[in-house]
């Protein structure tokens, strides 16, 4: 059985990186280790060697330049202390077999960056991106969100609907164009859609969709299902009485399920 090693990254403006690691290091993880962008360009860590990368939630750069924007920026044309292009080190990473899996914030981060949802798998191209809800506001809020069943995400196998927090103010997605977003209707690259509690009906109302997205779209995956990134906060819904219904009997599947599938995943597949 492999070895589940996770990174999870840190800095500027990064604030949900010590809830990420407490959530992996409860899905199973084997080793768990919280690093600072400096850290790896300064050439003490590299992302080859790890198998599951965690971009967490915060408010990277102050979302000065639109959320996630300075972070891609960085990213691209980042090189380590040694020369080597932070860039070059993510492909390999990925192409080695590794997840990745993107929250809030480091889902803006994902989609700034192209790796979602990659069309014709084409990665490190932009076909999508986020920006302000559509109620203008920042919304914190616990929601639910539906599980597309025919989605290739490894992250939500076996999943049905799960209640988590949000709190973001630039959730809203924006796709290229409608042709993009039929694609990645048809493909099913949705791989959650907000949805009505009551019914578990994908949603495009207020405030089951908390800002707009079209299709309630909630998270997006890539086609090979290695890559997952998505608004809520799994991280954030650990253990049952971080939910706001436990002292009513309310036990909804924990959103560390998400990170559960994923180290199992790779125990299974190395």
């Amino acid at each position: 059985m492999a070895q589940v090693k996770t990174l999870v990254i840190t800095g500027y403006g990064t604030n949900c990186e010590a809830e990420s690691a407490h959530a992996a290091n409860l899905a199973g993880s084997d080793q768990t280790d919280i690093v600072y962008f400096s850290d790896i360009t300064a050439g003490r860590v590299r992302l080859p060697g790890y198998n599951f990368l965690i971009f967490p939630g915060g408010f990277l750069d102050g979302d000065d330049l639109g959320a996630g924007q300075a972070g891609a920026i960085r990213w691209k044309y980042a090189k380590s202390a040694q020369g080597e292009s932070l860039l070059a080190q993510l492909k390999t990473y990925f192409e080695e077999g590794g997840l990745i899996l993107g929250i809030c914030n480091g889902f803006q981060l994902l989609v700034k960056l192209g790796l979602l949802p990659a069309l014709d798998n084409n990665y490190f191209e932009r076909q999508v991106t986020l920006s302000n809800n559509d109620s203008g506001r920042f919304e914190d809020r616990w929601v639910t969100v539906r599980v597309n069943q025919a989605s290739p995400c490894v992250f939500t196998k076996g999943l049905d609907r799960l209640d988590l927090p949000v709190r973001h103010g630039e959730g809203m997605i924006i796709p290229h164009d409608n042709a993009t977003l039929s694609r990645i209707v048809t493909e099913n690259l949705i791989a959650l859609q907000y949805a009505d509690p009551a019914t578990g009906k994908p949603s495009m109302e207020y405030p089951a969709n908390p800002n707009g997205s079209p299709m309630a779209i909630a998270g997006l995956t890539d086609p090979t299902g290695r890559i997952l990134g998505l608004m809520p906060h799994p991280e954030a819904f650990n253990d049952p009485t971080n939910h706001p219904g436990w002292t009513r009997g309310e036990t909804p599947k924990l959103g560390i399920s998400i990170l559960e599938n994923a180290v199992q995943y790779l125990k299974a597949n190395g």
